[in-house]
């Protein structure tokens, strides 16, 4: 009878003051259930589930055990949140649960192993958010650069940032790519990444590849004064990863990328820990909607793509665009951004970088939604643009200069012949949709 009151669900729900939030990281989940859900022992049962118990009572698992182990339960919402007769067809939760830090520290295999972990193969449930308590953010690098950083290396401060993707995604020499290199960031590029596609192959292999184009950016820098960072993608093993940035960085590479989800966020982290590694980190959210895009499973985009990366250590993030060729909800790209930018502790900034089907006719509502300390992140509009990719550069940096100055885009086409190439070729967003229009 004492085992069954100790793990009698109104024993272990909780109120959020009573639970110490220096000492927990505190879950939100969405749950849909049945009509007749017990959503008292449904919300216990996940709480037991990741962190002291199983399905059933075993002997060591003392009543001492839970109160310093077990995750306790400290909301359970329902939407709507109905007083009398329950929804006949489903009923939807949002539930708060508590994990002691002490069960898996700061790391993430097993905060993921304990905030998912079992669970997501128990329905629809999704995590939505995690909430840290300070000491677990202070053990986390965070960006060495972040926002300000990042400006400071390229002494660019009153406007958004642009950054070209080269194109095509992979298949060519380094020698190829060096001429695009330079044909871009002639024309106003101020960061050039490697396409996630491309990290270490045998036909443009990380080293030739930086050598020939930071061969590309020393040029531009002197016939310009135009400073560019080379973010090259040295995704791989983990065994590898290190031994790559170290390669790229000896062969004068000045800024890295990682795809961290594919790679892990330990990856990413370790790279940020590293005091050898003291480049800017790109973190690039490849595989991210095999986890976040359903709507009653895996992680929220917020938390997966806009906090995770960047308490690991991503100075900047690609961030899929509403405007462009992915169907991203436009609530969840403003959710996720401001999770890059929000005050975090002693986190310091992420810089966001709109990407995924970019051209100069959406960077007005680009910079409407995200303000100037943004990066405007194209490929196929540079180096696709009828004129030639120098002049798709040009384009976009004149459509980051009149938003600036507050001059309509489809007047600054007028008096810019890349500007206006681009904007006859694939329109402009204006009122909620996509406007094309001739300027002739």
């Amino acid at each position: 009878m004492k085992d069954f009151e100790e793990r009698n669900p109104l024993n272990w729900l909780f109120l959020p003051e009573s639970v110490s939030k220096d000492d927990n990281v505190v879950a939100t989940y969405v749950l849909e259930t049945s009509p007749d859900t017990d959503i008292l022992s449904k919300s216990f049962a996940i709480a037991v589930e990741q962190s002291t118990g199983t399905w059933i009572e075993v002997p060591a698992e003392t009543p001492e055990l839970r109160k310093h182990h077990m995750a306790k339960v400290i909301g359970i919402y329902e939407l709507p949140f109905v007083e009398d007769t329950p929804p006949t067809d489903f009923r939807h939760f949002l539930i708060k649960i508590a994990f002691p830090l002490v069960n898996f520290g700061a790391q993430f295999p097993m905060l993921l192993t304990t905030v998912v972990g079992n669970i997501s193969s128990a329905g629809k449930i999704k995590l939505v958010d995690l909430e840290f308590p300070l000491d677990f953010l202070k053990s986390m690098p965070g960006p060495k650069f972040g926002i300000q950083g990042i400006r400071d290396l390229l002494g660019v401060y009153d406007r958004p940032l642009l950054n070209n993707m080269i194109k095509p995604c992979t298949g060519f020499p380094p020698e190829v790519g060096a001429k695009l290199f330079y044909e871009v960031a002639s024309g106003g590029v101020d960061i050039v990444k490697d396409d996630e596609l491309l990290a270490n192959p045998p036909f443009n292999p990380i080293e030739k590849r930086v050598k020939s184009y930071m061969e590309m950016a020393k040029r531009v820098y002197e016939e310009t004064g135009n400073k560019v960072l080379y973010t090259v993608n040295i995704t791989d093993e983990p065994d590898k990863l290190i031994e790559n940035a170290y390669k790229a960085i000896e062969a004068g590479a000045n800024a890295l990328m990682i795809n961290f989800l594919t790679a892990g966020f330990s990856s990413l982290k370790a790279l940020a820990e590293n005091k050898d590694i003291n480049v800017p980190i790109l973190g690039h959210p490849d595989f991210g909607g095999a986890i976040s895009s359903s709507p009653w499973h895996g992680i929220g985009s917020p938390l997966l793509l806009g906090k995770f990366p960047r308490i690991a250590g991503a100075d900047l993030i690609i961030l899929l665009s509403p405007y462009g060729k992915f169907p991203v909800l436009r609530d969840r790209y403003l959710q996720t951004a401001r999770a890059m930018t929000s005050p975090l502790e002693t986190i310091k900034q992420t810089f966001p970088m709109p990407a995924g089907g970019m051209y100069p006719g959406i960077v007005e509502a680009t910079l409407k939604d995200l303000g100037t300390d943004c990066i405007i992140s194209a490929g196929g509009a540079i180096h696709g643009h009828p004129m030639g990719p120098r002049a798709g550069a040009k384009a976009l940096r004149q459509a980051i200069e009149a938003y600036m100055n507050g001059i309509p885009i489809e007047e600054a086409g007028k008096e810019h012949p890349e500007l206006n190439s681009a904007l006859k070729a694939w329109g402009y967003w204006k009122g909620g949709e996509r406007k094309l229009f001739d300027l002739l």
